[in-house]
């Protein structure tokens, strides 16, 4: 573990001792990253430093596995209300009434009052993510994922990605082993390679063109994944 993990626990509790607030007893450190979970409802905070050179820090608020906001201050003192709020099991515009600096987009403020699918959780989740650091450093592969998701057949499959890539699964859990259709990987040229197993089927110049000879790799009748 290095030393910067426990001060920054240290430095949470002495921000939460001036606020007059209680952190949760389960909070712990890791590295360089603080974790705080309820675990009677779930609820999951972890705040560590961005690692780009500034006194900033950035807070995830998670719920069952599902981060569901984020944002990024240098005020510990903020990092505290928004861990105190959510674990406290206040709700995301309540979250940030309380810490301002809190964002989500509205998929997540949807699931929150009506919770989706595994499916269609892991398709937001996924593209949520590609606007995150350091994701958000590669636009062609969000181009991918948006692709796919305005596809009906595709987004009724698991998504799955490695490295970039995107292949598509009929099993929630065990997506990893039953992959189903071609896979697609872009490539840093500006082309999309469109692969079934090990043979490249075609090189396209957009992401839709991909997606769309993925489709008619598909077996006919695919259901959604279970």
């Amino acid at each position: 573990m290095s030393s910067f993990g426990p001060s920054l626990h240290a430095a949470l509790g002495q921000a939460a001792e001036q606020l007059g607030l209680p952190l949760p007893e389960s909070g712990r450190e890791s590295g360089r990253l603080v974790e705080y979970v309820h675990l009677g409802h779930g609820r999951r905070v972890t705040v560590h430093p961005t690692g780009e050179g500034r006194p900033t820090f950035q807070v995830n608020l998670q719920a069952h596995g599902t981060r569901l906001a984020c944002g990024w201050t240098a005020d510990l003192t903020e990092a505290v209300s928004a861990t105190v709020a959510w674990t406290g099991g206040a709700g995301l515009e309540e979250t940030r009434v309380r810490a301002p600096f809190i964002r989500f987009r509205p998929w997540a403020l949807a699931h929150e009052r009506e919770p989706f699918g595994a499916v269609e959780l892991a398709w937001r989740t996924k593209l949520d993510r590609t606007h995150m650091l350091p994701y958000d450093r590669h636009p062609r592969a969000h181009a991918l994922l948006a692709a796919a998701y305005a596809q009906p057949a595709l987004r009724r499959l698991m998504p799955v990605t490695s490295h970039h890539n995107l292949w598509f699964s009929t099993s929630i859990e065990r997506y990893r082993k039953t992959r189903v259709g071609a896979a697609v990987r872009p490539y840093d040229e500006g082309l999309y390679g469109v692969w079934d197993d090990r043979e490249l089927v075609a090189r396209t110049e957009t992401p839709e063109q991909a997606v769309s000879l993925v489709v008619t790799t598909l077996p006919e009748g695919i259901g959604p994944a279970s």
